[in-house]
């Protein structure tokens, strides 16, 4: 999971300079948990970023660019495992305790 949170914050979610940390990391865990939903109510995987996206949401937009890569993670998974785990609260801590290294690997993209 902490390679899924690393990759995702690093390809899809660049933090604006108006944002703090936390209010990052609150907003990927937001878009992961809409994922999560999203399969526990069915909605199939071809159809998962657009019905998140029909959705009412409040995270900026550019963490929207994050719902491929963490939908392809979340249909891996069976729905009764995900019915007993909070995937945006974990995903948002994970965030939250790897900030530092996301950066590093942002700055690192940047520069190449």
């Amino acid at each position: 999971m902490i390679r899924i949170a690393l990759a995702v914050a690093v390809l899809a979610a660049p933090v604006y300079a108006s944002e703090t940390k936390e209010e990052s990391c609150k907003f990927q865990g937001q878009v992961m948990a809409a994922v999560q939903q999203a399969r526990l109510d069915r909605v199939k995987q071809e159809d998962v970023e657009q019905v998140i996206l029909d959705s009412e949401h409040d995270w900026p937009a550019a963490y929207s660019n994050a719902i491929p890569q963490l939908a392809s993670h979340v249909y891996s998974m069976t729905r009764r495992d995900l019915k007993n785990i909070d995937l945006g609260a974990v995903f948002e801590q994970q965030c939250l305790q790897n900030w530092d290294q996301i950066q590093a690997m942002q700055k690192q993209l940047k520069s190449n």
